[in-house]
């Protein structure tokens, strides 16, 4: 089974839902495979999650030789807000995201912040991303590949990705939950920092 097949499944799995109950879309880049992107409604929230980022494994950009095999894997999920109207330009921003590893050799885990420089979606406050770790379980490849893993996106506006650079991430979530700010809300202003 393909490592995407395989990913696929387990996300699923996961959200307790079959294939065909579920919409997608998919990006592609120069040069790249192509990225699909799932969206998968659970409860009042909508679940975007990529597939295509763990087909190879990240790894250092200085290395002469990449490692076909052996290496972190991982796929994003981006949780908001069921009802958030227009998302044109949601699922190019997921795939330039998961796609970050191969195009700039950046390793995808958690606490690193994202910046696209340009709103998430048409309309969005967020220029930039923040990751973190996910409920959602790994999912196991034959020996001695790494097990795929997969990371939250949080949706950032440029102050609190500023806050991030100075103070790091786990004081901008602290802010958050001091806040009451929902995160998954896509309408949402910055913290007030």
């Amino acid at each position: 089974m393909e490592v995407v097949d395989k990913v696929r499944a387990g996300v699923l799995d996961h959200y307790g839902v079959a294939a065909a109950g579920v919409d997608s879309a998919s990006v592609t880049f120069l040069g790249l495979e192509a990225i699909e992107i799932l969206r998968i409604h659970d409860g009042d929230l909508v679940r975007f999650v990529t597939l295509g980022g763990s087909r190879h494994p990240m790894g250092d950009p200085g290395d002469l030789l990449a490692d076909p095999v052996r290496g972190p894997r991982a796929e994003l999920v981006l949780s908001l807000r069921a009802g958030i109207g227009e998302t044109a330009g949601l699922v190019r921003a997921l795939g330039v995201l998961v796609a970050t590893p191969a195009v700039e050799g950046v390793v995808l885990q958690p606490d690193a912040l994202l910046d696209l420089g340009e709103p998430m979606w048409a309309g969005a406050n967020f220029t930039a991303v923040l990751l973190g770790d996910s409920d959602i379980p790994e999912v196991v490849l034959p020996e001695p590949a790494d097990p795929v893993r997969y990371l939250t996106v949080t949706p950032v506006t440029a102050t609190e990705a500023a806050w991030v650079r100075v103070r790091g991430a786990s004081a901008l979530r602290d802010a958050w939950g001091e806040a009451g700010i929902d995160v998954h809300d896509p309408a949402r202003g910055a913290a007030s920092l």
